[in-house]
This record gives structure tokens, sequence and C-alpha cells, in this order.
């Protein structure tokens, strides 16, 4: 019986692949560190940083400066000179150089190793050995540390999913067996101790028993699940030694989907992430343009204004720092690792993004639409009251409505056990209710919008009942009706609140009666109910919020709420652990049931889209700053290198902010 389908999503985690790459520069799963500083790039395997190259190179520049303050007779020859910082530049210089020649064979000509390669060559070619040393020995340091920084947002991603468990122990019999998860079958008796995390989705046999799913939902209060109710891979044995009967192989289970989904988000990328690929392809040979002319047009102008003189070292040098300053880094590193983190900061609360485009989307929302039952209401209905219906045929409604999933079904077969009949001609009605046939008789189970279709009359009243109702007409005519009570979630006020304060507007839409929306709308500050819903309705109010110019965020948890789910700007799936539709529907799924979680996404939407602005202005301000003040031939290589390692570091650290506070 769908009055409002009732639809459970299954709970989420992520560990949030980051996919940046600078100037061609890696910095994903599988990537190296940094390129000039590790001795091996075996595929796959997270390579060791080699600390002591950039230090020996600093180390024997430090030596070099310090003879040539000390004016140490030996070292004022050229040659030794030369070959004194040839040999520092070499720990650094040669990675660097390498990276630059492959990515060169790949086609990536205009990489970030191309640009400090000839910087630091070029350096050289003109004299300025002390300053060809630095490039290549800061460039690594500032590299290690900005991989060191995404590194330890990618260990805050992939605990996360460190629940996954590795084992299982079936039992069979007076035998117990431990194998690998996947080899698992459905129907196999699995037993979790105290402590352990439980390897596969299973129903629980014995008797109610506490669980630990902080990992899967962020919810730091132990769950008590009880006898036949399911348990998710993930989640811990706190009290006891339970005992699961499998009911989906390990490939199926609410872990493997999880980072099934994380794998997807990890694909759809965010505008400002898009935009930044794009403009970085085009922008590096750009600037490798700009500073060939920084080089030219003087020469060009002292071919026609004779009293101006040029040095071709002079103006090299401009170019050389002007080639420094413009590796984007900072941009192309910081964006993606800014919602990388936020979707990562999301999934520590409960709340799972299926890509940065969502989290950019959600900080544009201006209003936001509640479905009623299971999203701000609790969901879990209890008969309340029964008009003119007699035990058996109460009984007899049980029946007919035991097969069906919704809370209202479920409130009415807790009430009354189903009485032994044979149900016939079953059909379910969306947003109705159900017909069947029982005893050769046609029964009408649902709304009295059912009872209205179906030509029964009713007595008037029945329309100022407010409250669940579940209307029953037997053989055409009007017979009784059972009155069902639910009461809003928790938090639902705390949600509503949430929004509000920061300018949202917020509506609720429900199958139910508009005395009943209404009366649920005013208890948690909601000011815009509407009522008597079929799910086409529901989709024709976020029509007509759109054509307003409204970006809208749709929160709902049943069946019938798919379509209004993928025609809103974000589809928000609410609901405890379960079912599929809601994840395949929605943009972003709530793990813990919490509307307030609905609030605190906006918020880091709004947060993670805040950064990503502040970096692109810093980064490019900076940047364009040192290049006109490098062209003037105010700002030398060192000063370049330092800030564009300076910027690139402080974009990261901006970004990692986003992980402050993600612990439950």
């Amino acid at each position: 019986m769908i009055h409002e389908d009732h639809h459970e999503s299954y709970c989420h985690n992520s560990e949030a692949e980051h996919h940046g790459d600078c100037c061609s520069h890696e910095h994903n799963s599988h990537s190296h560190g940094c390129a000039c500083c590790n001795d091996s790039h075996e595929h796959g395997e997270e390579e060791e940083m080699s600390w002591w190259k950039p230090a020996l190179s600093l180390a024997m520049l430090a030596i070099g400066m310090t003879m040539s303050a000390m004016d140490v007779q030996w070292f004022h020859s050229t040659w030794v000179r030369a070959l004194w910082y040839l040999t520092a530049w070499l720990p650094t210089g040669l990675g660097v150089l390498r990276e630059a020649i492959e990515k060169a064979r790949e086609g990536e000509i205009f990489s970030e190793f191309l640009l400090m390669s000839v910087a630091s060559i070029g350096a050289f070619a003109i004299g300025e050995y002390p300053e060809a040393v630095a490039v290549m020995a800061l460039y690594c340091i500032g590299e290690m540390l900005q991989d060191c920084a995404v590194s330890r947002a990618r260990g805050n991603i992939k605990s996360l999913i460190a629940f996954r468990p590795d084992h299982a122990v079936i039992v069979e019999g007076d035998q117990r067996k431990t194998v690998a998860p996947a080899d698992v079958k459905v129907g196999d008796i699995v037993e979790v101790k105290p402590g352990e995390r439980v390897p596969i989705d299973g129903r629980l046999t014995g008797e109610a028993a506490a669980f630990d799913t902080a990992a899967l939902t962020g919810e730091s209060v132990p769950r008590v699940i009880e006898t036949g109710e399911e348990v998710l891979a993930g989640m811990i044995a706190s009290e006891s030694i339970v005992r699961l009967q499998a009911v989906r192989p390990a490939s199926e289970s609410a872990v493997s989907r999880i980072l099934h989904l994380v794998e997807e988000a990890s694909e759809r990328k965010s505008p400002a992430e898009l935009f930044i690929r794009r403009f970085a392809r085009v922008y590096t040979p750009i600037v490798v343009g700009l500073a060939v002319l920084v080089v030219a047009l003087p020469w060009v102008y002292s071919l026609v204004e004779l009293s101006f003189r040029y040095e071709f070292a002079q103006w090299l040098h401009r170019a050389l720092v002007f080639l420094v300053i413009s590796c984007p880094c900072a941009l192309v590193i910081s964006i993606p690792l800014s919602y990388f983190a936020g979707i990562g900061a999301a999934s520590r609360r409960g709340i799972l993004f299926k890509g940065s485009n969502y989290l950019d989307a959600i900080a544009q929302v201006d209003t936001v639409v509640f479905d009623k039952t299971g999203t701000l209401t609790t969901g879990t209905f209890a008969v309340s009251k029964v008009e003119g219906l007699s035990d058996e045929q109460v009984a007899t409604v049980a029946a007919i409505e035991q097969d069906s999933p919704h809370p209202i079904a479920r409130a009415i077969t807790d009430h009354r056990p189903a009485a032994l009949v044979q149900v016939m001609d079953l059909k379910n009605i969306a947003g109705y209710g159900l017909s069947a046939v029982v005893d050769g008789k046609k029964w009408l189970v649902g709304t009295l919008r059912l009872l209205e279709r179906e030509g029964v009359v009713f007595p008037d009243e029945l329309k100022a009942v407010v409250g669940t109702m579940v209307a029953v007409a037997i053989e055409g005519r009007y017979t009784g009706h059972i009155v069902l009570s639910d009461k809003p979630k928790e938090d639902a006020a705390q949600a509503i609140g949430g929004l509000n304060q920061q300018g949202i507007e917020t509506v609720m839409l429900s199958g139910d009666k508009q005395a009943l929306a209404e009366q649920v709308a005013h208890q948690i500050g909601i000011k815009q109910a509407h009522g008597d819903l079929l799910p086409q309705d529901k989709a024709a109010h976020i029509e007509r919020i759109k054509q307003d110019g409204s970006q809208v965020a749709f929160v709902g948890d049943g069946i019938n709420d798919a379509p209004v789910l993928a025609l809103s700007d974000v589809g928000i799936a609410m609901g405890g652990l379960g079912s599929d539709m809601a994840v395949e529907t929605a943009d972003v799924v709530i793990q813990t049931d919490q509307p307030s979680r609905v609030a605190e996404a906006v918020t880091l939407g709004r947060r993670t889209r805040r950064i990503v602005t502040q970096n692109i202005a810093f980064a490019i301000g900076v940047k364009v700053l040192v290049m006109v003040l490098g062209v003037l031939g105010i700002a030398n290589l060192w000063e370049a290198v330092f800030a564009d390692v300076g910027v690139a570091l402080l974009c990261v650290l901006n970004s990692l902010r986003l992980l402050r506070g993600a612990k439950n």
C-alpha cells in the first residue's frame, strides 16, 4: 500500500579519490609524491619521499654561498663554482628534467617540469648558479610539503573505509571456518565477536544486539538491531557474540556499493574543477609565449630606439622569473583538493555527495522542499483509533497490507495479526492504496481519494479527521477507517531553523491531508505546507518553484519521490539503511536519517565554494603581482620560487581547513 511510499536509503561513506594535476603533475591515489625527490616509480604503490635530495642540494647551496661571502680563494674560479653548483643541482634537477622529457614524449610539452627546467638551465646559462640550484631545491621541497598535505587529506578519507572487513567466520554445525568475505554465500551463518566488524550484510538470527554504526553513519550512539533485522557490513558488534545469515554476496554489500559510488563521485567534477583543467592546458603555453616576448620585445624596441640599451642576460633573467611564478600549481592542486576535503568532511558527518559538482550545486540552493513522512517525521506509525471495523475486518486489512514495505502497512500488521485468508487480485494503485478480492468480495484499502476514484460514498466529516487515515470499503460501500499517528523527528525543527538562518526558504509537500500537513509544518516551523498531493503533483510544485528562478533541493525517501528527486537541482535522499532506489536517484544521501544534516550539507557546500573562491583570488592576485614585478626587474628568481611555492602551500592549507571539525 503506497500512501507516501516509504523508501529507505542504505548508508554510505566515502573514500573520495583526488584527481588533480599540476600542469600534468598528478596527485592521485596512485601517483608519486614529488617526482624530483623519489627513487622509484612503481605503478600503484605509494612511494617514499627522499628528503635527503633537496636537503643535500640546499646544504651544498648554503656552503657555496658561504664560501663566496667569505671570499674563499679557490672558489673564485668560474669552473669550480659552476661544477660545485652543478653537483648541488643534480639531486633534484635530474628528476625534474627527466619528468619534463617523459611528459614531452607523452605529448604534454608544457608541463610544470618544463617550466622549472627552462628556468633552472637558463639561470645556469647567465651565470646565476645559486639561483639555478634554488629553483629546483625549493620547488621540490614545496612539492613534497604539498604532497604531505594532500596525503593527510587522503588519509582522512581512507580512514572512512577502514571498516572494510578482510575475513569472515562461517558456522557449520559445531565447526567454524575463517574465509574471505567474498567466499561467504547467501544463506551462510556468520559469527561476529564483540569488537569485530561485520564482514557481510546479514539478517540477525539471535537476540537483539547493539552495534556501533559510527563508521557507516557518523552516529555516536550504538544502535540496537532487533532479531530478523538487517545488519550491514562495517558495523561493529558491541556487547555480545552475534550470528547473522548472509542476505547478499560481499560484492553487493553496503560497503562494496559505497566504494562503487565513491569511484563514480570522483569522476563528477565541479564546474570550477573543469574550468581550471581547461585553463591550465591553455594558460601554460600562453605564459611560455609571453616569456619569450619578455626577451624579444625589448630587443626589437632597441632596434627602433637606439638610446635604449638592451642586455640579453638581464631580460632572460626577467623571463625566467616570469616562467617560475606563472606555474598554476596552486590552482590546479588546491581547487580539486578543496572539493576532495569537502566530500571527506561531509562523509564524516553522515552525508554522501555523489560528486563535487553536487557539492558546488548545493551551495547555490535557495529553496529546500521536504517530503513529510519518513523525512521530517519518524515514519513510525502506530494505530491510534479504529472506527466502524470489527477485529476480524482489521485482521483482513492486515492480510491485504502484509506484503507492503510501507510504514503504514507495518503499523497495521503490528496492531493486528493478519487473518488467515486468501487474498486474490491484489493491486497497488500508486498514491491511492490497494484493492484486493477476499472471499469473493472486493476490498479497497487506502486514502479517501481511492474511495472517490472508485465511486464509493463516505461521510463528509472524514475529510476533517486530522491524522493519517486508512479508509476501508467492501463491495463498493464505505465500512470504516483506521487512524494512525506519526510524529516529527527530534531534529526536524532544528533542521528548518538551520536552513532559515542561512536565508533558505523551506517548503513541505505531502500525500497526507492538508490539515495534517499544516499541523506538522506548524510544529517544526515550516511556513509553506501542501497536502493531498500525488507524485505528479509534487513534481508540478517543484517545476513551479524552479520557474521562479529558484535553485531547489528536494529531500525525500519514497519510491514515488524518485521523479521529484531527479527533477530538482539537487536531490537529497533521506532514510535509514537499506534501499537502492534513493541511492540511484539522489545526488546526496543522508545516511543518518537526520533532516538537520541537510542544513549541514548546505553549510559545507557554501564553505567549500568560499574556500575555492579564496584560493582562486589569492593565487591569481599574487602571481600577477610577482609577474609584473619580475618583468620590471624588481623580483628575482628567489622571490619567484618562494612566491610560487608559498602560494601553493597556503592554498592547500586553506583547503584543508574543510577537514576541521569533520568528525561527529
